[in-house]
């Protein structure tokens, strides 16, 4: 990984002028939208839950829509971004519409529950094919589209492991969810949607964006030690 090792070099090191990886921090907090694009992607579920609980569905399908539009609105008034918003709202139509037209709360949950699973099974589809997604995925979001992770087995390893880690996490989640759907336990459900939504998302983010650091990191380090001169080697 030639060029792709400058790049996750760490952020006080190199000639000045290189472009540096940001810290994991930051690529975590990129990920997520920030505080306030996780505050923001949990209220219209919030709404939609409580409005359920102490009015009826239609009421709260409405409710939890409206939030979503508004909070997309005010990000365009703010000129900020509204990917996480659009994200969102794409999401709460789906589970509105669908519990619209069944009439039952629990169907606003179920898109979530489906893209759960197609994720999960996409995840291991990918190290069985030795794809794995989350290099991939690394390429195009930290690398600037480079892959030269697959040239690196040891990259190739890492992240086959920690995309069986995403598939593992995201079908968890699934069954949880799925459970209490055949449950009927909307309110129940909707509880698990939040508690189960970013919180392992950011911490899976965080161990994937530390391993690779640390692996790319180390490998550099072995690198440096190989072509550094013998007898530099030996007054070490």
């Amino acid at each position: 990984m030639s060029s792709g090792q400058q790049r996750t070099a760490p952020v006080d090191a190199g000639p000045e002028g290189d472009e540096q990886l940001p810290s994991m921090a930051e690529q975590v907090a990129e990920q997520l939208g920030g505080v306030r694009g996780l505050v923001e992607s949990s209220i219209p579920v919030v709404v939609f839950v409580l409005v359920n609980v102490i009015a009826e569905l239609r009421p709260a399908v409405v409710a939890a829509v409206g939030t979503g539009l508004a909070i997309a609105v005010v990000r365009l008034i703010q000129r900020r971004p509204i990917r996480h918003a659009l994200n969102g709202l794409f999401g709460v139509g789906i589970g509105a519409w669908l519990a619209w037209r069944s009439g039952d709360a629990k169907d606003f949950y179920l898109p979530g529950i489906l893209y759960g699973i197609v994720y999960g099974l996409g995840l291991f589809g990918s190290v069985a094919i030795r794809q794995p997604l989350v290099g991939w995925i690394w390429s195009m979001i930290v690398a600037g589209g480079r892959s030269e992770w697959r040239t690196d087995p040891v990259l190739i390893r890492t992240f086959n492991r920690l995309t069986v880690l995403w598939g593992v996490v995201y079908l968890a989640k699934v069954g949880v969810q799925a459970a209490l759907y055949l449950a009927d336990m909307d309110t129940a459900l909707g509880i698990a949607r939040l508690v189960l939504g970013y919180p392992p998302y950011a911490l899976l983010l965080a161990i994937t964006v530390w391993t690779v650091r640390r692996v790319t990191r180390a490998r550099e380090a072995t690198s440096a030690g190989a072509g550094a001169p013998a007898g530099a080697i030996a007054d070490r």
